[in-house]
Formats: structure tokens, C-alpha cells, sequence
């Protein structure tokens, strides 16, 4: 962590539904970090519920609304109270705003379910695509899986603007070249864990803008955990936040932070925690889902139909 305090979430439990099962335990946990989305966020709300109204198992959505100076709070809230059924909701407020990568952190070490995904509030990468990641863990296969737009550019629906594009690929070629990481896409925002052998690494990440994916991914690979880049697909919306040139020249520059801390023993107490752990009889075994459930993955029969399985 910087030396910097980190500050207090304000942590706003909204809604919470079926209240005698309040308890109960949930199979995934779906972060979404959120600056300025009230425009977006009802319409991605209502796409999230609705497939997770048709999953077998019980889920929890968080949203962290990083310092946003709109009502995006309102519109999680709004949301929640319309549409959320059985799945469990709830808003982090953090003040003031301090950067997807802190938003995230903060989502993830809220996560009550053994695994847990973050996904952008747009929605580039459609929700179908969830059992690609999460099946795999809980299969017991892998500790980290990342979306990829980089290994099958045939599912890319709609492109970024060309220079952007581009900047993207030369920037993760810099990462290759820097880290030594094998990944050709860092920066989807579609990643998924299991939590309990990667919390160590999530709690020990200092980078709290768009450089934390490198910071995850490479202290993850140095900890030996099992990780898999995994091709998704993926559609450019507008709207984004990043800022080309500006983000561009910040993200290098937590390139080389992230280097000099692994060379300081920044990050050598987590990779030892995560090892323990990962090493512990059962801590890579398969995770069984709600008992109530036959299914292995988060995709409903309807969804598994010849038209939409993935």
C-alpha cells in the first residue's frame, strides 16, 4: 500500500432483498466501479439482473461509485429497488473520487461469494461471456482469469478509433517488453478471481488508476497462481473515461513503478500469503455451487440453447 492512509469507504448498504435469506450464501460477487454513469448505469443494472434473475444460484452486486459528481448513487439505488429480485445489491460510495483501480479494490475486498468478476458499467464485454471466466474456477482450474480483446479480434463487435486502438496495442507490447508478463491484452475490464487465493494480491495492489491491471496481473504471475488470458468478445461504446494522451503517460508511468516496488519487496509479504494459502489442502479444489443447484457454471439452461451458448 502508499504510505498514504487509505480513506474510509463510505459503505451504503441499500437494498437488500428476501430478507429471511439475507445470509444465505452467494456463488458469485459482480463488482461494477462507476464514475459519472447515471446516464448508463439503470440500463446496465437492468441487463445485469435480468441474467442473473435466470442463473441458478444466488448472486451480489456491488457497485462502487467512485466520487461521481452526478447522481450515480441515485440510479444504483433506483435500480436496485426496481429490478434486483433475489440477487443481492448493495452501493459503495467512495469520496472523493480516486480512480477505477481504487474502485475496484474496494469492490473486491467487499465480495462475499468465493468468486468474484469486475466489469466495466458499459457492458463492452456482454454478460454471456461470464462462464468463460468463471467456469474455469470454479472448476478448480484456474485462480485468475482476465478477458482478452487482443487473442481473437474476430469478436470484437464494434472497434475503438483507430489511434486509440493502436495506442493500446503499444502499450501492452511496453508491458510485455517491461514485465515480462506473456498477456497481450492487460486493460479489459473483465476479470475475474478466487477470492480466497487472491485476496492477499488485491489487498497488496498501490495503483489506484487505469495501471492497476498490470499491477494485478504481475503480481499474481509472480506468486505462481494460476492464471489464463482468455479471448472474449467485446464492443467500443462511448463514453469511456480515459483520457488517450494523458492516461497514456500515467499508465507508463505505473509501469515503472510497479517494477521499482517488485525490486523494494513491495509486494513479497502478499505473494507469501497467497502461496500459503494456495498451497492449503482444498484451496484449489472445485467450488461447489448452492446445493439446490445441478448446474456447473453460471449460464442458465435457456441461455445453454443452441442460440446462445457461447
Amino acid at each position: 500500500m502508499s504510505d498514504e492512509p487509505r480513506q474510509v469507504l463510505i459503505l451504503s448498504l441499500v437494498t437488500r432483498h428476501c430478507f429471511k435469506e439475507l445470509w444465505m450464501a452467494v456463488s458469485l460477487s459482480l463488482i461494477i466501479p462507476a464514475y459519472n454513469e447515471a446516464e448508463r448505469l439503470g440500463r446496465t443494472l437492468s441487463q445485469i439482473f435480468a441474467y442473473l434473475s435466470e442463473q441458478p444460484t444466488r448472486s451480489e452486486v456491488i457497485v462502487v461509485d467512485d466520487g461521481s459528481q452526478d447522481e450515480t448513487a441515485r440510479a444504483a439505488e433506483e435500480s436496485f429497488g426496481a429490478e434486483a429480485g433475489r440477487t443481492e445489491a448493495r452501493v459503495i460510495r467512495v469520496e472523493p473520487n480516486r480512480g477505477k483501480g481504487y474502485a475496484v479494490r474496494a469492490g473486491l475486498l467487499s465480495a462475499r461469494a468465493p468468486v468474484a468478476l469486475f466489469s466495466d458499467a458499459d457492458l463492452s464485454t456482454p454478460l454471456t461471456e461470464m462462464p468463460k471466466l468463471v467456469g474455469p474456477i470454479r472448476a478448480g482450474e484456474y485462480d485468475f482469469i482476465f478477458g482478452s480483446r487482443a487473442l481473437n479480434r474476430k469478436l470484437i463487435g464494434v472497434h475503438q478509433p483507430w489511434r486509440r486502438e493502436q495506442g493500446g496495442r503499444f502499450f501492452n507490447l511496453v508491458v510485455r517488453l517491461a514485465t515480462g508478463l506473456p498477456y497481450w491484452d492487460t486493460q479489459c475490464g473483465f476479470k475475474a478471481f478466487r477470492m480466497e487465493v487472491c485476496r492477499p494480491i488485491i489487498e497488496a495492489i498501490s495503483i489506484d488508476r487505469f495501471g492497476f491491471d498490470v499491477e494485478l496481473i504481475y503480481v499474481a504471475q509472480l506468486a505462481g497462481l494460476r492464471l489464463r488470458e482468455w479471448p472474449v468478445r467485446w464492443d467500443h461504446n462511448e463514453g469511456g473515461k480515459v483520457e488517450y494522451v494523458r492516461d497514456s503517460l500515467r499508465m507508463l508511468d505505473e509501469v515503472r513503478r510497479i517494477r521499482r516496488q517488485a525490486k523494494r519487496g513491495f509486494y513479497d509479504e502478499a505473494i507469501r500469503r497467497a502461496r500459503e494459502i494456495a498451497a492449503r489442502p482444498g484451496a484449489r479444489a472445485p467450488i461447489p455451487l448452492d446445493e439446490r443447484s445441478a448446474y456447473q457454471s453460471d449460464i442458465s439452461p435457456e441461455l445453454a440453447a443452441t442460440a446462445r451458448r457461447i
